[in-house]
């Protein structure tokens, strides 16, 4: 165990996720259970360089478990990504006595921890975004919860297509990444599914495959569309003119970055904020949590950043085996 870690600071940066407070209760109860303070940087990075930074205690992150977003809010920091902005956010933070840092945040939010590490002030990084986008994790906090988010309003929206003989166009979230609508497809039964990662022919992948449920007797259908596709109202449009049948567009937004996060997200989170300060407690640095396998790790950033992540292609094969 380090001895010389006193203090440490912990912030979350990015789009805001659910299961995120309970990762910040987690540094701050462990932390404090070690006989190690604990400060709160407000608004991410921004916060860092402006000095909006608290002290925490046990009962700062008391009754926040069931709370979805993050009660250290979280902001944009373009000038982060100065080098001098970061060597100042190093020197003001070692002014306040902080040994070490913990960032919650996606890819984006690591290159921040790891440029402050590489100026002197250790850093561990928790992934926390709902896209499940981290190159070096198999989960990320917030996920879990998204898709339960978009399953109940897919769900809804099923019936009044049902009540209609409807087609419904799903926009979710997902800009570079079609985890969201993948997974929300095979849930909730979609018949066709849209994403950025890979290329489709509108006419065979979407008109076809709806015809053919129409000519075996079905009387609606759902279609998920990732974000980094787009586009979905023209989408349903051309459903509506190439098929006949009445089509709807529904972008869900950021209805699926909210609410009470899901156990798995709860005790995920729980653990990974525990381990981060385990490994600060160790002297270790400039790393990043990640499940691999089922199991709970931790690798250099550089590392974690330099991998990549492919959405399989057997998630979207099974969507066409389950549409036949």
């Amino acid at each position: 165990m380090a001895e010389n870690v006193k203090k440490i600071g912990v912030l979350t940066s990015g789009g805001d996720a659910p299961g995120m407070n309970a990762a910040i209760r987690a540094v701050v109860r462990c932390a404090i259970y070690n006989g190690i303070e604990v400060y709160g940087v407000n608004k991410g990075y921004n916060g860092l360089i402006n000095g909006d930074i608290v002290k925490m205690e046990a009962r700062s992150v008391g009754e926040i478990l069931q709370k979805g977003g993050t009660i250290l809010q979280t902001a944009r920091c373009l000038e982060f990504k100065q080098e001098e902005v970061q060597k100042e956010a190093v020197k003001l933070a070692k002014g306040l006595g902080l040994d070490g840092l913990v960032v919650i945040g996606g890819d984006g939010s690591f290159r921040g921890a790891q440029a402050l590490c590489r100026h002197g002030l250790s850093t561990i990084a928790i992934p926390g975004t709902i896209d499940n986008d981290i190159s070096c994790s198999e989960y990320t906090i917030g996920y879990n919860t998204c898709l339960n988010t978009v399953i109940e309003a897919v769900d809804k929206l099923r019936d009044t297509s049902s009540s209609h003989d409807r087609c419904s166009v799903i926009e979710v979230m997902g800009r570079h990444a079609g985890y969201i609508a993948v997974e929300s497809a095979i849930a909730c039964g979609a018949e066709v599914v849209l994403v950025p990662e890979f290329e489709y022919d509108f006419e065979r992948d979407v008109i076809n495959v709806i015809k053919k449920g129409l000519a075996r007797g079905k009387k609606h259908c759902i279609v998920i569309v990732a974000e980094g596709i787009g586009g979905s109202v023209e989408i349903a449009k051309k459903i509506e003119e190439a098929t006949g049948m009445e089509s709807r567009a529904t972008i869900l937004g950021h209805i699926q970055r909210g609410g009470s996060p899901s156990v798995t997200d709860r005790v995920m989170a729980s653990r990974m904020g525990a381990i981060a300060v385990e490994l600060l407690l160790d002297g270790k640095e400039n790393r990043v949590i990640c499940v691999e396998n089922g199991q709970i790790i931790d690798r250099d950033i550089e590392e974690g950043l330099a991998m990549k992540k492919e959405l399989p292609i057997e998630l979207m094969g099974l969507v066409k085996k389950m549409s036949v």
